[in-house]
């Protein structure tokens, strides 16, 4: 089959593998099949969600640079407008007429009409009114001032939350690569390929991985702490760092690579390939106690795709 291309929001160019159609939503969550010609942007903005969302939901690779014709993409459930109880406009107060005060004097000195006054107290425009005698005056019910919005942390990422410190290192961390010159895309890919020989790891397994969790990216840095191209947590990095015999620092390009390409290597050598790949997302123990969660499984289907693709000669530019 001949291969077609779709522009797609970062001006990647990336096979598409068949039309697409719209399917309805099931509870919860609606979906999407993806069409030729469609954009994450353009979907995001069609269904009042957000790129961000739509790569989260779906576990996206690159961060959402590869989209592909006939995949059907999870949409956020839209909250149903929460109905308000309504509300009079004005309120009462009791006045208490005193010595020479009218109808006229007293809707002024409230600013309503004297119609409107007359009307609440069931009185007529030839009704007598004295002093000591009570009327109900509407007055306009004070509104209550807005609570203060406290902006939340954002600790929620792929659908878990993590702890404060954890998101507080990522901030940390984010801020600091911010401020690096760091590798291109380029750069990183061939980074990533010459660190994979050197350990014997397949390189189109770890620029497929490296792909999926960063879009060979070293700035990225998820709320998880996972951080750089190959996306390693520290507990990860110490563990790479006791293999090769030397501290490998996560925020520098090199290290990362390796952290990652070594972890591939462990995993690789102590499974089946596709077990191997849940295992960098989900941990290998945790796979074999729970088997692959839905979203491992959605990773585990975008890795092996876009090493394929990659093994034909894929480039995004």
């Amino acid at each position: 089959m001949r291969h077609r291309v779709v522009r797609i929001l970062t001006g990647l160019a990336v096979p598409l593998l068949a039309a697409g159609v719209i399917t309805a939503g099931s509870p919860g969550l609606g979906h999407y099949k993806i069409k030729n010609g469609d954009t994450l942007t353009l979907i995001a903005s069609r269904y009042g969600t957000t790129v961000k969302t739509l790569v989260a939901l779906n576990n996206l690779p690159g961060n959402g640079n590869a989209i592909y014709a006939g995949e059907v993409l999870a949409l956020p459930a839209k909250p149903a407008p929460a109905r308000r109880p309504s509300q009079p406009k004005a309120g009462q107060i009791v006045y208490v007429v005193k010595p020479g005060d009218t109808i006229s004097k007293i809707a002024k000195r409230y600013g309503v009409s004297q119609k409107y006054l007359l009307s609440v107290n069931g009185l007529k425009r030839t009704s007598p009114i004295y002093a000591g005698r009570p009327l109900r005056v509407p007055v306009p019910i004070p509104k209550p001032k807005p609570k203060p919005v406290v902006k939340k942390k954002n600790n929620t990422f792929a659908g878990r939350t993590y702890a404060d410190h954890v998101v507080a290192q990522a901030d940390r961390n984010r801020a600091i690569l911010a401020q690096r010159k760091l590798p291109t895309r380029a750069q990183m890919r061939s980074l990533i390929t010459s660190v994979a020989r050197k350990y014997g790891v397949d390189p189109e397994l770890a620029l497929a991985v490296s792909w999926q969790e960063s879009g060979w990216k070293q700035r990225v840095v998820s709320p998880a702490n996972a951080i750089g191209a190959m996306q390693v947590i520290p507990s990860t990095g110490r563990f790479a760092s006791s293999i090769v015999g030397r501290n490998l620092d996560l925020l520098r390009p090199l290290d990362n690579v390796t952290a990652g390409v070594v972890l591939l290597d462990r995993l690789t050598a102590a499974a089946k390939l596709d077990i191997a790949v849940a295992g960098y997302y989900q941990g290998l123990g945790g796979v074999r106690r729970n088997g692959m969660y839905p979203d491992t499984k959605l990773y585990v289907k975008n890795v092996l795709r876009i090493k394929a693709q990659l093994e034909k000669g894929w480039s995004p530019r």
